[in-house]
């Protein structure tokens, strides 16, 4: 096993499509660089987790997959990240239609002050949707594993659910405007354990028909749902840096059985982190 947490151990993807890339990515705020030369290949409908200690630049590196970094004043990015052939940060391309492709799950569920239907519906109504809104309200709750939880309660308060109900209604507000990815960071972490394995299993049956990226901080949670893993920290030869780079990525087995790093196993093993 190398020990050299410079270098980076990636295994090539083998007979699998790459809906998203980036290549030799950093990300800065202002000056101060958050993640350095990143290149990743994201399968398509499979899960790709992302994983490592806190302040390694995981959030950043998802939030760059749809341009959220784009809200964050003095962000900017170097490299390249490819989706459908195209570089997404080129002025070319419009970030709108970017987030209406690759959709986003955040850390605490987020509704809108609106009723269960109303949060399902409302993208689908900004994008001026011509089909039946009820079909598409139904669909993407069943996709969630939500409707028979609550088709007869549409027209409440989406506030009256509980947390984990809230996430699984974010989670069909973004399946509503049918995206080709969905972004999730640590879409569990702030729920109860049978919440938590209820994502868990959504996220399995979703990968059927989308791609998901996940971060999370639950090695267990990593090794239970991802087909590959990314293990991001930052670099320990200059860690007041507080620069993220990618250190190792693999399918998800080979990741937490056999790692092709030490600062992987350390970290999956808790020696750090």
């Amino acid at each position: 096993m190398q020990s050299n947490s410079i270098k980076i151990h990636k295994k090539p993807l083998i007979n699998e499509d790459i809906v998203l890339e980036t290549k030799n990515l950093s990300v800065f705020y202002n000056k101060k660089i958050a993640i350095e030369d990143v290149s990743l290949q994201i399968p398509k409908n499979k899960i790709t987790a992302l994983i490592g200690p806190s302040g390694c630049g995981k959030s950043t590196l998802l939030r760059v997959f749809n341009r959220m970094n784009d809200l964050i004043h003095g962000a900017h990015c170097l490299g390249e990240v490819i989706y459908k052939g195209k570089d997404i940060n080129s002025d070319q391309v419009d970030p709108v239609k970017i987030r209406r492709q690759i959709g986003m799950v955040f850390q605490k569920p987020n509704p809108f002050s609106k009723s269960i239907y109303e949060n399902v519906a409302f993208g689908a109504r900004i994008n001026h949707f011509q089909g039946n809104m009820n079909d598409l309200v139904e669909y993407s709750l069943r996709q969630s594993v939500l409707w028979d939880e609550v088709k007869d309660k549409l027209h409440q308060s989406a506030y009256a659910l509980s947390g984990g109900q809230q996430q699984r209604l974010c989670i069909a507000r973004a399946i509503a405007i049918s995206p080709m990815i969905l972004l999730m960071d640590e879409p569990a972490s702030a729920l109860d354990p049978i919440a938590t394995l209820k994502i868990e299993e959504l996220m399995w049956e979703l990968k059927e028909k989308y791609t998901i990226v996940v971060v999370t901080h639950n090695m267990q949670q990593a090794s239970r749902v991802s087909d590959y893993t990314a293990f991001m920290s930052i670099d320990r030869e200059n860690p007041d840096a507080r620069i993220g780079k990618l250190i190792e990525f693999n399918d998800t087995v080979n990741i937490f059985t056999n790692p092709g790093m030490k600062e992987t196993e350390d970290y999956i093993t808790g020696r750090f982190g």
